[in-house]
């Protein structure tokens, strides 16, 4: 088995929009500070990554913020709030990295997915991205579109060529 395979682990919460808003570059994974009826709500994947973003502040900490974790209901008196900011856990060089890049005009740290690793310990991937402009967006449409309508065409040209046959 190689290392960077990643055989067990569950993923939690996707931000599908990302990879459709931003240029994105390398991935990054860190770790989150949750209480523990996050954790168990997170088990039951009821998590949204949607609207959610990373700051940087002025102390040089990482934080998850937009991202809603819904409450475990059976968590009596030590409730969480559901849209909270989340302390992200990174060594100091990734975050003195990262203020670089988001230094650039136009770069945003993105969150792309929220998951248990093999230990299950929960995860953050993201990754600093550029955003799209619209003209960018129609045209990644537009590519697409033109695969989907070359397969489509592909596969009636090998049906009429095995109906012949």
């Amino acid at each position: 088995m190689k290392n960077n395979e990643k055989t067990n682990s569950k993923t939690i919460a996707t931000n599908r929009r990302a990879k459709f808003d931003y240029f994105l570059e390398d991935e990054i994974e860190a770790g989150l500070v949750l209480v523990g009826s996050e954790v168990k709500s997170l088990r039951d994947s009821r998590a949204s990554l949607a609207q959610s973003f990373i700051s940087i502040d002025k102390r040089g900490e990482a934080w998850l913020e937009g991202s809603t974790i819904a409450g475990y209901s059976f968590a009596n008196s030590f409730k969480h709030d559901s849209a909270r900011k989340r302390k992200l856990l990174l060594h100091k060089r990734q975050l003195e990295k990262l203020s670089q890049k988001l230094s650039v005009k136009g770069y945003t740290l993105v969150p792309l997915r929220l998951y248990f690793n093999d230990e299950g310990i929960v995860k953050l991937a993201f990754a600093p991205g550029q955003g799209k402009k619209e003209f960018d967006k129609r045209r990644v449409i537009r590519e697409e579109e033109d695969k989907r309508e070359a397969q489509r065409a592909m596969r009636l040209k090998n049906l009429k060529r095995t109906v012949r046959a």
